[in-house]
């Protein structure tokens, strides 16, 4: 554990662009993408394609803290790196096994030392990279909640922190998608990453995994709520092109988490969502941090 004075709060965010294929071809055809991968959102909000390109990879900067947003095509995962400028040590969040190649060649580019690879919860849309990486990369540790069931070097709990360099992440427990999700906070409170807890606009499903409607509500107006309004919210995925929100704007306009909690908890509870195509493959995986079958 270390210390850190506060530093200021990001002020701007650099825009990249990340071109994904698709193969949609009028409004129909989007309608059921959007209806595939954001199950529950309202018929009337329809993906943001442009000319084919889905703009979705951001690039931030606060001050000594290198930020990098990944994406990952086939499951719609965010993947986050940071680093401290100085001392060039590094964590990640959320890696997927299928972009661990390009991964693992930003941070050699970038010249880090990656110390710690943290997992937000036991992912059931996508298989971990964190056991694969181990293997690869000397001295890295993996890290997910106490309260996931799944092996790690380190187990989370509330107020932990992940140290790198002069920076750290906090840890705050948001269970209701799953027992054992996390929300990481960076020291200065500007920026958030909320796994499946908080979505852009939205929230994770919570009818498998231990899944409570109730609790997840409690733990976004408890954990995450209380954050800054301009406090940056980075989700695990986004299915509209979105790539970052903040406290206050989700605070505002979230349209579950704007009602109250009977109304959330029966939302939650007709969603009639298919249970993820992957969620049979990847959950033991993940379980044994990404190294079943690998």
């Amino acid at each position: 554990m270390c210390s850190i004075s506060r530093v200021k709060p990001v002020h701007r965010a650099l825009a990249l662009s990340l071109r994904l294929r698709t193969n949609l071809d009028g409004s129909s055809s989007a309608a059921a993408l959007s209806r595939r991968f954001s199950p529950g959102l309202s018929s009337s909000v329809q993906p943001l394609w442009v000319s084919s390109r889905f703009y979705c990879a951001r690039m931030a900067m606060t001050d000594g803290l290198l930020f990098r947003q990944l994406f990952e095509e086939a499951s719609w995962t965010y993947t986050y790196l940071l680093a401290d400028t100085d001392t060039k040590e590094a964590v990640i969040i959320d890696p997927v096994l299928e972009t661990i190649d390009r991964d693992l060649t930003l941070i050699k580019e970038l010249g880090l030392n990656l110390k710690v690879a943290v997992n937000t919860h036991c992912h059931a849309d996508h298989i971990t990279s964190t056991g694969l990486m181990k293997k690869r990369l000397a001295g890295l540790k993996s890290a997910i909640s106490k309260f996931s069931g799944a092996s790690a070097d380190i187990h989370l709990k509330e107020g932990d922190k992940i140290t790198f360099g002069r920076h750290f992440l906090s840890v705050r427990e948001t269970p209701g998608h799953t027992d054992g999700c996390t929300t990481l906070v960076t020291g200065d409170q500007s920026m958030a990453f909320t796994g499946d807890a908080l979505l852009i606009r939205g929230c994770g499903r919570t009818d498998f995994q231990q899944g409570c409607a109730k609790k997840l509500y409690q733990s976004i107006h408890e954990k995450i709520f209380t954050l800054p309004d301009h406090c940056l919210v980075y989700p695990a995925h986004d299915y509209l092109g979105q790539t970052v929100s903040t406290v206050g704007e989700e605070r505002k306009f979230n349209p579950r988490l704007t009602k109250s909690l009977e109304e959330f908890v029966e939302i939650m509870n007709n969603l009639n969502l298919p249970k993820p195509h992957k969620i049979d493959i990847s959950v033991p995986a993940n379980l044994v941090c990404g190294l079943h079958h690998v």
